[in-house]
This record gives structure tokens, C-alpha cells and sequence, in this order.
């Protein structure tokens, strides 16, 4: 049986922050939640009849607040996915959870569920900070939520935080980071900043008074440092997590392996293919077919997605693994430009292979934009 990732997107909020480009809308009532259940519910059964030879080893709520959804409707949704497909006895499922969407009794009835993982945004543990991302909750509110979801029963958390914010220092983001080792996550997620277009920040973004670029480095080097030395080992750009915790989900993604999305906004790598919804949540409730986006890659263009994604991980791309996945060489596809980089100390040999340094994963983009051919 070949491994399998599902990912089921809630796209409701109950207000979008400032920053946010993902797909979500505020409900208007609790039959939307209703009928969007059922809609999701006859998308996994649609789709399980080309999942036999699958086991399912991670299940991702992701959103949006998919602890919006009533408890009940959530454990619908897991039953449904434990019914129609195969589960790994071991199998990762995690439900993204904004502060204040839940308390002990909704996290019991989860946990009692199968989920096993939540992941919180925190993204500042500074109350002005988070008014000025358009935040709903305070400090205390992540930090109660927190304490309810470990006294139901939650061993595996897991937190967003975000430098490069409005009215953030170097030294807050470390408050922010020292407040949040103090609660003990078994994984952290430590993001920069980006202003989307299509977001209020975009649209506001020449009033934007947001730290400059050499504060903005200071922020992800001594964060970087400090959650090492504090025993949160780096395991991707912007991840860090205590030994075997891991996000098993988003290694998937990081890997090429394959996942299926459910719901408005969620994509796909499946069967050969990539494919996309659009974010038409009516018509994916009113059951139209919403795919927006279908294309079958061709090898080179997955031996560049491959070095680019896997490219992200702390351990890089190993020649060896590489050519028995694509049957290339290696050193004469990427090696050479690769090594290239080596002696500015942006890129280390490693493990018969290349990876990223930390210097390396602060310009990754402009390095991988060098080296892997995105027209193909």
C-alpha cells in the first residue's frame, strides 16, 4: 500500500486577518457549516474509490479556523475519512485552531475523536502586535487555550509565530519566541512576513511601517538560534520541532509525495497529476465541479520541483535518491550549479548531496531561481 495524505479545508473565520491571502470567508449562519460538511463528506466518498491502494497517514484540517466547526461536525468529517479510506494505525491528524476556538471541552471531544495534533497561531505573544495583524485574541487567550488543549489530553502542539510584523523589534520577536518555549510546543513554525496583493496589507502597503530588511535578518538568524539552543532542532526553512515531532503532513508536500485536498482553495498531487479548486464556495457546496487548474508534469519539470522543494528541508537532495527517482544524473542536472554556491557558504555538501546553509535559506530563492529551470 502505497502512504497518502489527505487535506481538508474549513475556509471559515471568524474575521480574516490583515495579512491573510488564503482562502476563507466569514459564515453567515450555522447551516453553511452544516452544508458544507455534507459537501465535504460526498467529496471523500467520490474520491475514495481511487484510493485503494492507498493507506492514509496524515489528515490535515488546515483553514481558515477549522475549529470553528462544532465539535460533532469535525469528528463527522474524521469518521468519514476512517470509513472510505484505509488509515495507518499511527496515522498523523492535526486540526489548525486559532486561540479562543476552543476550550477544554470542545479539545476533549476531539481528542476522544482520533485527532491527535493541533496547530495554533500564535504569531505574536504582543498584544499590539497582534491588533496590528488584525488578530482577535490576546496572549492570555493563546496561552488558556494552549493549557485547555494539554489538559484534554494533547501531547503533540504545535505554534505559528511571524517576524517582519508591524511595530515588531528583533527583541520582541524573541520575547515572543521565549514566552512560547515556556509552553513547551513540540513544534514551532516561525514565518516571515509576506505582503500578499489581494490583502488589506497589500492594499495599504505604501502606510506600512514594518522593520527593514536588517532587522527583518536579525529576526530569523537569532530566532533561528535561539530555538536550537533551546532544543527545537531546524528541520525545514521556517520549522523547527523537538525530536520526532516533526510535521509529518507537510514533509509530504516537501517530498513530492502524494496528497489529496478536499474543499475550495485545496490542491492535489495525485495519480501523475496536479490539480486545483477554485475558491467558489458556493458552488462546491451546491456540488458543481469546482477544479480549476489540471496538468500532468513531465519529468523534467518534477525533477525540478523536487530539487526546489526538497530543497527546503534541512537535509537537502541527495544525489543517490534523486537518481533512483528519475533515473538522471544528478551532478550534471544540479550538482555542478549547486556546488557553485558552496564556497560563499550558502550551500554544504551533505550525505552525498547538497543542502541549503542558514545563510543559504535566507536567499533560497534568488539561489534556487538560478538554478532550477521554471519554464519547463
Amino acid at each position: 500500500m502505497k502512504p497518502l495524505g489527505l487535506y481538508l479545508h474549513i475556509p471559515f473565520c471568524r474575521r480574516k486577518c490583515l495579512y491573510c491571502d488564503f482562502c476563507s470567508y466569514t459564515p453567515t449562519n450555522e447551516d453553511v457549516l452544516e452544508r458544507y460538511t455534507d459537501a465535504l463528506c460526498r467529496d471523500l466518498r467520490a474520491r475514495a474509490r481511487d484510493c485503494s491502494e492507498y493507506t492514509v497517514d496524515t489528515v490535515y484540517f488546515g483553514g481558515g479556523t477549522p475549529t470553528i466547526l462544532p465539535p460533532r461536525l469535525l469528528t463527522h468529517l474524521l469518521e468519514t475519512v476512517a470509513k472510505e479510506y484505509h488509515l495507518a494505525c499511527n496515522t498523523e491528524i492535526t486540526a489548525e485552531c486559532n486561540p479562543a476556538t476552543g476550550d477544554t471541552v470542545v479539545f476533549s471531544q476531539l481528542y476522544g475523536a482520533g485527532f491527535n495534533r493541533l496547530s495554533m497561531g500564535l504569531q505574536s505573544a504582543h498584544d499590539e502586535e497582534l491588533r496590528a495583524l488584525g488578530r482577535l485574541h490576546s496572549f492570555a487567550d493563546f496561552r488558556k487555550t494552549w493549557e485547555d488543549a494539554r489538559e484534554a489530553g494533547f501531547e503533540n502542539l504545535s505554534a505559528d509565530v511571524m517576524f517582519g510584523i508591524p511595530k515588531q523589534t528583533a527583541e520582541s520577536y524573541l520575547q515572543t519566541l521565549d514566552r512560547l518555549c515556556e509552553l513547551q510546543p513540540q513544534h514551532i513554525s516561525a514565518y516571515g512576513l509576506t505582503v500578499e496583493e489581494e490583502t488589506p496589507f497589500g492594499r495599504m502597503k505604501d502606510q506600512l511601517i514594518l522593520p527593514d530588511e536588517e532587522s527583518t535578518r536579525e529576526m530569523y538568524f537569532a530566532g533561528a538560534r535561539e530555538l536550537e539552543r533551546r532544543g527545537w532542532k531546524q528541520y525545514e526553512i521556517s520549522n523547527f520541532a523537538r525530536a520526532g515531532y516533526e510535521s509529518r503532513h507537510n514533509l509530504k508536500y516537501w517530498s513530492c509525495d502524494a496528497y489529496l485536498g478536499f474543499g475550495p482553495g485545496a490542491y492535489s498531487d495525485f495519480g501523475g497529476d496536479r490539480f486545483g479548486n477554485s475558491r467558489d464556495l458556493c458552488a462546491y457546496i451546491e456540488g458543481k465541479d469546482i477544479t480549476a487548474e489540471r496538468q500532468t508534469p513531465s519529468k523534467e519539470e518534477r525533477e525540478n520541483e523536487y530539487v526546489m522543494l526538497r530543497m527546503r528541508l534541512c537535509e537537502g537532495v541527495r544525489a543517490a535518491d534523486f537518481e533512483a527517482r528519475f533515473g538522471t544524473d544528478f551532478d550534471a542536472r544540479f550538482g555542478k550549479a549547486l556546488e557553485t554556491y558552496v564556497p560563499s557558504g550558502h550551500v554544504r555538501r551533505k550525505d552525498g548531496g547538497y543542502a541549503f546553509t542558514r545563510e543559504g535559506f535566507y536567499v533560497s530563492n534568488a539561489i534556487l531561481s538560478e538554478i532550477v529551470d521554471f519554464s519547463e
